[in-house]
């Protein structure tokens, strides 16, 4: 049994985003095909319009995990809940995927990224976003491993 992570995005007075609706509808996709899979929704904020979403979409087996605020939380909170887990299955959108890997890399978990689509409307700003987004992560990953205590 391999959790099914979905990471969150914003949600606007407690409703998903076209964006995030977007994750949870490939999430519910995904789910269907191994259904003992537990889902965990991640993100402060976000965790509990994710799985309102999914629980009124058919979906049962879902843990919420509200702390998390920054996609490395995700991916350490998720697997601080399920810490034998082999394989992950993160469920995010397209921009976000080489972010994703690059934690999970780091954090030294084993992830399948699963992409959902990105609303056209979304595309050019999330694009841009991830301009700076991922070198940031990138030289936090730099920073955290120049700085890990030599073995």
């Amino acid at each position: 049994m391999n959790p099914i992570v979905v990471l969150g995005s914003k949600v606007v007075d407690g409703q998903v985003t076209d964006l995030l609706a977007s994750r949870l509808e490939k999430a519910i996709e995904v789910s269907s095909m191994t259904p003992e899979a537990p889902v965990v929704v991640s993100g402060f904020g976000e965790a509990a319009a994710m799985a309102d979403y999914l629980r009124a979409r058919g979906v049962t087996n879902i843990v919420e995990e509200p702390w998390a605020t920054s996609t490395n939380e995700n991916l350490e909170n998720a697997h601080a809940l399920f810490p034998d887990t082999l394989q992950w299955t993160v469920v995010t959108s397209g921009f976000h995927a080489w972010r994703t890997y690059l934690w999970a890399w780091h954090l030294g978990i084993p992830i399948k990224v699963v992409t959902a689509r990105t609303p056209s409307a979304e595309r050019l700003g999330m694009a841009i976003r991830e301009c700076f987004a991922l070198p940031h992560s990138t030289l936090r990953v730099l920073w955290r491993k120049l700085r890990a205590p030599k073995s």
